[in-house]
């Protein structure tokens, strides 16, 4: 995610934190771990989950194109023994012009 570029002022970085141990889940939490469950097919109970938006991030250098920009998320959950990430991308995916972007190693993912 550090290709991302706010130094033209164009899109915006928010996050908020979900502490669910022992209080009641917001449907939030309670989507997340049911995709955790139907994807892994284990049980699985947050007790704590961070879900950070870029909502219409355009890729660095900014100066070059601020039009082409793309909103994703990463949802982080731990029940304490066990953490999960959760990448999600707008409808279509990427939209940033890997072709353009100063370097050219790109990657999508995490190790």
């Amino acid at each position: 995610w550090d290709n991302a570029d706010f130094s033209r002022g164009v899109g915006t970085t928010f996050y908020q934190e979900f502490l669910t141990l022992n209080t009641a889940k917001p449907p939030f939490v309670r989507d997340v771990e049911a995709k955790i469950r139907r994807y892994l097919r284990s049980s699985y109970s947050a007790a704590w989950t961070l879900k950070i938006t870029w909502e219409k991030a355009p890729a660095y250098a900014a100066r070059t194109d601020t039009r082409r920009t793309v909103t994703y998320q990463a949802i982080l959950t731990t029940d304490g023994f066990r953490s999960y990430i959760l990448m999600l991308y707008q409808q279509g995916g990427m939209q940033w012009d890997y072709t353009r972007l100063a370097a050219t190693n790109v990657l999508i993912g995490y190790t």
